[in-house]
């Protein structure tokens, strides 16, 4: 199966022919896939699981470090790739079929992994650190000098600044305290750092599984908040989701009556009958900005895949082609941050995995009739500002302390969910297990920088030491010392 990783670009200047002929070719791709849908091209096999794990590199003091070309220089790793800033790197794995030992395969693997590649940073004086924002980072750290040399981001800033007719980005983010800012270019969005949680799905039930992501995203990222400071600011527990919406807004509008969508976000409302509706709705209503023209040797979807790659919604959809040559069709469930320890990230999987499995296909009514799309977007925007203290509305119409949901409903439907697919009972206890302790504690990511806050003061490089003192020991992050 093909790696689960970006495509780069060849070059950052572009002409109005090469908009043309992209947009040209992403029309063609996009009905091309819509005729692979038609004619059941597409994949049916069991659900397959995978990750993408974005990590930090930083100096003694926990402050980042832009090494991440000499470590991938050294380590020649191919599960290991760059990020827009020099000191942000992103560590991949093999996906596996969601059956029997899966879970627990996916933690050694990453955790085999990240001991490679904490080791060649340390040979290169850095700390290996995953954790949604870094609490030591300051705005100045985030210029365009500290971004990773690569056409595709060179191009991608380019882009996003002509569409804003050069002006700033603007962040303003109210949470339990409020930050506004303006940033000259895209580099705001590598402060935030995800574990983007990948699936793939049985093309006949692909829209059921994406709109079933949809739904849990909201009770997802309040069990895995792990974002809770931006510049010394005390904002959302999930801070990285705001901060990334606003880092690359290009000008779309989201819900309102003009513009394109925004790039970042939740989307525009449930697949209806099909994923097809996603990618029409990339190639008609967002702008293009990589407009590289590839050769038919690059694959009969390239166009189509850059396109898509630039369009980051918090599920997104991907089209993939296995080493045999069939395509696929996955969700990329993105709302969940990096850290805090391997456990924590495969529990969280674990946790996706099983509720998605349950309500695109065990639940008896389809996610789309069992909540509506607002309320499910709503749901994410509280869970994302509140963690695990949200209240939300759900099924039955009534609204809940999302800690009291999981515990009651969402976990024995999770449970259901990995036994379905066919995953190790012992596994299943491991991994729920540790949500349900995370949850019930109220002690994920964001509770435990906070409570160690309260306890020692406002000192983020002290912090942060601590942190990554507690990573490094492995245990899921509610056992941890404060």
């Amino acid at each position: 199966m093909e790696a689960w990783m970006g495509r780069d670009i060849s070059t950052s200047a572009f002409t109005d022919e090469d908009f043309r002929a992209f947009s040209e070719r992403l029309r063609a791709e996009t009905e091309r896939l819509a005729t692979w849908f038609s004619d059941d091209r597409l994949a049916e096999a069991h659900p397959v699981g995978g990750f993408e794990l974005e990590a930090w590199l930083t100096d003694a003091s926990g402050r980042p470090m832009a090494v991440n070309e000499r470590l991938l220089e050294t380590l020649q790793d191919p599960l290991l790739t760059h990020e827009l800033a020099q000191f942000n790197i992103e560590l991949n794995t093999a996906p596996r079929t969601l059956r029997d030992n899966a879970l627990r395969a996916m933690e050694r693997d990453l955790e085999a992994t990240w001991e490679r590649t904490r080791a060649g940073a340390a040979t290169l004086g850095a700390r290996l650190i995953a954790i949604g924002i870094l609490p030591t980072v300051r705005q100045d750290d985030l210029g365009h000098a500290a971004m990773t040399p690569s056409d595709r981001y060179a191009a991608l800033n380019d882009q996003v600044l002509r569409q804003r007719e050069d002006r700033p980005l603007r962040i303003d983010i109210c949470g339990r305290e409020r930050l506004r800012t303006d940033h000259p270019d895209v580099m705001l969005e590598s402060a935030a750092t995800s574990f983007q949680i990948h699936m793939q799905v049985p093309a006949s039930r692909a829209a059921d599984y994406y709109n079933a992501a949809l739904l849990v995203s909201g009770p997802l990222v309040a069990a895995s908040a792990n974002s809770p400071y931006l510049f010394g600011r005390d904002l959302w527990d999930e801070t990285r989701i705001p901060l990334f919406e606003q880092a690359v807004e290009s000008g779309g509008l989201g819900g309102a009556a003009h513009g394109p969508p925004r790039r970042v976000g939740f989307g525009t409302g449930y697949a209806r009958a099909s994923l097809i509706e996603v990618f029409r709705e990339n190639e008609a209503h967002f702008p293009v900005l990589l407009p590289t023209v590839m050769d038919p040797s690059d694959g009969p979807l390239a166009h189509l895949l850059l396109q898509n790659g630039t369009i980051w919604r918090w599920n997104r959809p991907l089209v993939g082609i296995d080493d045999d040559g069939e395509p696929h069709l996955r969700i990329e469930h993105r709302v969940v941050p990096g850290g805090p320890s391997a456990a924590d990230a495969i529990a969280n999987a674990a946790l996706f995995y099983g509720l998605a499995r349950y309500f695109a296909t065990l639940a008896g009514e389809s996610p789309e009739r069992l909540l509506t799309f607002p309320v499910a977007r709503d749901n994410f925007y509280a869970c994302a500002r509140h963690g695990l203290g949200a209240r939300v509305r759900w099924t039955d119409g009534e609204v809940h302390p999302v800690t009291r949901l999981i515990l009651r409903t969402l976990l024995p439907c999770a449970r259901l969910g990995l036994s379905d697919l066919g995953l190790a009972g012992e596994d299943i206890d491991r991994y729920l297990g540790i949500i349900e302790e995370r949850v019930a504690s109220g002690r994920n990511g964001a509770g435990w920088q906070r409570a160690w806050v309260e306890r020692h003061g406002r000192d983020m490089e002290a912090m942060t030491a601590a942190y990554a003192e507690r990573q490094a020991d492995g245990a899921p992050v509610h056992r941890w010392p404060l």
